[in-house]
C-alpha cells in the first residue's frame, strides 16, 4: 500500500525545517554552522530521501506504477506545502509576540 509512515515523516520533517529556518535567520544569532548541523544534518537524517526513493522503486516493481507516481507528487506537494505554512505560522507568532 501506500507507504504512510515515509510520507508523514518527511512531511512532518519539512514542517520542522520550516519553524527551525525561521528562528535560525530572523531571530537567534547563531554560530554559522548551527544551520547546516541542523537543517542538513539534524532533520536531513530525520527525513528520509532514500527511503523515499526506495518506496517509489518498490511501488513501480510490484507493478503500481500509479501510486509511485502519486505517492512522488503528494510527497513533494506536501512536503512544501509544510514548509511553506511552517515558515509563515512561526513568522506570524513570532511578529505577534513582539512588543
Amino acid at each position: 500500500g501506500f507507504p504512510w509512515a515515509t510520507f508523514w515523516t518527511n512531511v512532518v520533517g519539512c514542517a520542522v525545517i520550516g519553524v527551525f529556518m525561521v528562528v535560525i535567520t530572523d531571530v537567534w544569532a547563531a554560530h554559522r554552522l548551527v544551520r547546516p548541523f541542523f537543517g542538513t544534518g539534524v532533520l536531513g537524517g530525520f527525513t528520509t530521501f532514500s527511503t523515499y526513493a526506495v518506496d517509489i522503486q518498490k511501488l513501480v516493481d510490484h507493478g503500481r506504477p500509479a501510486m509511485g507516481l502519486a505517492y512522488l507528487a503528494a510527497t513533494l506537494l506536501a512536503a512544501l506545502t509544510a514548509v511553506w505554512l511552517a515558515s509563515t505560522a512561526t513568522r506570524r507568532v513570532l511578529k505577534w509576540r513582539q512588543p
